[in-house]
């Protein structure tokens, strides 16, 4: 395995960086300029001869796989000394694997640093990365019990579909609106029940919408369910404290505001928390908005790779 040292510019292979992951990866890696990508030539991208030679050589793997072939992109690196390069993995594979760090760097204050320390990091999906935003925080400040009932609606642009679903809808055979999710199974159930800390597994409905890029993640909640009935302003206030000084994460005022559409973050890596309420009707909606293609995919993991490579 290369280590890469003072002065030198350290390397990273995207494994599937043909996906729309991938690309995006490689376009930020690409124009920021600190690291060089090393590629597989499209030939041999599936001798693992040829992979193996190229674990060995670089500094970072970043895995843009089926959650089956990124088990086997790891097991070649298991065998390599030393364990062989870092790794992130953007699959669902490993992300409730107590070996591997959970890459949300603002989960919690010391996260970042777990994820610049580790060997083994786990991308999180786009839907988790706003609903444990949105929810750890008000768990671990004792306003919503970690087995309250939650239910998590999303929305999302086609592009979170893949390569199938985003040839469908630009030859302009999607369907205007889409809920999924519908057998209670969705993938990214685990990470999130496990990193927003509840005990009960929560309702998540995700849905698609004709537009190509950008989400919003919404919980709603009963305020007069909840531990010492808050108000809307207490929930905000959690927020607001947890992800204090953070640069990506931002908890944003609503005011009068009674609607949000989900494309203003397109094109940026942040995340933007609000709290829609009515203390009167004691209700409350929670939202997070991010591009799932920033935050909630290509733009975290650059985020994580400057953080393994000691580039952040």
């Amino acid at each position: 395995m290369s280590e890469h040292g003072a002065g030198r510019e350290p390397t990273v292979f995207i494994d599937g960086e043909a996906g729309t992951t991938g690309l995006g990866i490689r376009e930020r890696l690409e124009r920021e300029g600190r690291v060089r990508v090393r590629s597989i030539p499209h030939e041999s991208r599936k001798d693992p001869a040829v992979k193996r030679r190229l674990l060995e050589e670089v500094d970072l793997v970043v895995l843009c796989l089926p959650d089956a072939a990124a088990k086997e992109t790891v097991a070649l690196a298991d065998t390599l000394p030393g364990g062989g390069p870092r790794i992130l993995d953007a699959s669902t594979a490993h992300r409730v694997d107590p070996a591997w760090v959970y890459g949300f760097a603002e989960l919690e204050p010391a996260q970042a640093h777990a994820i610049a320390q580790s060997r083994r990091v786990a991308n999180p999906g786009c839907y988790p990365t706003g609903a444990i935003a949105l929810i750890r925080p008000l768990v671990e400040a004792g306003l919503l019990p970690s087995d309250h009932p939650i239910s998590i609606n999303a929305v999302s642009g086609y592009s979170g579909g893949g390569k199938g679903m985003i040839e469908t809808y630009e030859a302009g055979e999607g369907e205007p609106f889409l809920l999924y999710g519908l057998g209670f199974a969705h993938k990214h159930l685990p990470e999130t029940q496990a990193y927003a800390r509840l005990t009960r597994r929560p309702i998540f409905i995700p849905s698609v919408g004709n537009f190509r890029q950008g989400m919003l993640v919404s919980v709603p909640l009963h305020l007069d369910t909840l531990p010492g009935t808050p108000t809307v302003g207490a929930l905000e206030a959690a927020l607001s404290a947890y992800y204090e000084g953070q640069d990506l994460v931002r908890v944003i005022p609503v005011g009068d505001a009674e609607r949000i559409e989900p494309e203003a973050l397109n094109d940026t890596d942040r995340l933007e928390l609000r709290v829609f309420g009515s203390d009167t009707h004691r209700q409350a909606v929670l939202v997070a908005r991010l591009d799932n293609l920033g935050k909630g995919a290509s733009g975290a993991a650059v985020q994580n790779i400057g953080l393994m490579l000691g580039l952040a």
